[in-house]
């Protein structure tokens, strides 16, 4: 098989597909086995039986063309992308909402921090004032406890 499809000029497995047979009688592979690597045509049967093999059907001899080739199946339609592009607007939209909820939180933040901070130094310098003052009440009160005592 493997020399008959050399000399045939095929890579393919024309056995398996049924385009050639084993020929296992002795007349017929007497000569072929003569020439091995050489093709020999012999006809097989009548004409009629060749165009009725070959598919022919209406007994005309064949010009020579091939089958038409099968026609494609048609190809179904394009996905509808309208469900991806609603998907998109949702998740831009959502992504574009939750910067503007982070970024309002960052600013009240921010607000709260200077707040924060001003209250900061409002405390430290209103202890700092109070401080002063309990440490002049406390001289005042010792200077007074001193004269007392004396």
């Amino acid at each position: 098989m493997k020399a008959a499809l050399k000399a045939w000029g095929t890579t393919k497995n024309l056995f398996s597909r049924g385009a050639a047979e084993i020929v296992t009688d002795p007349k017929l592979t007497k000569e072929p086995l003569a020439k091995p690597g050489e093709v020999i045509k012999r006809a097989r049967g009548s004409a009629a039986e060749h165009r009725k093999a070959a598919g022919a059907g209406n007994g005309a001899p064949s010009r020579g063309k091939t089958a038409p080739a099968p026609k494609t199946a048609k190809r179904p339609p394009r996905p509808n992308r309208k469900p991806l592009e609603k998907a998109e607007q949702a998740l831009s939209a959502a992504q574009q909402r939750h910067e503007r909820a982070l970024a309002d939180i960052d600013h009240r933040l921010d607000a709260l921090q200077a707040k924060r901070r001003e209250l900061g130094r409002k405390q430290e310098s209103e202890i700092a004032d109070l401080k002063e003052e309990m440490a002049a009440r406390e001289s005042a009160y010792r200077r007074a406890l001193d004269k007392w005592e004396a």
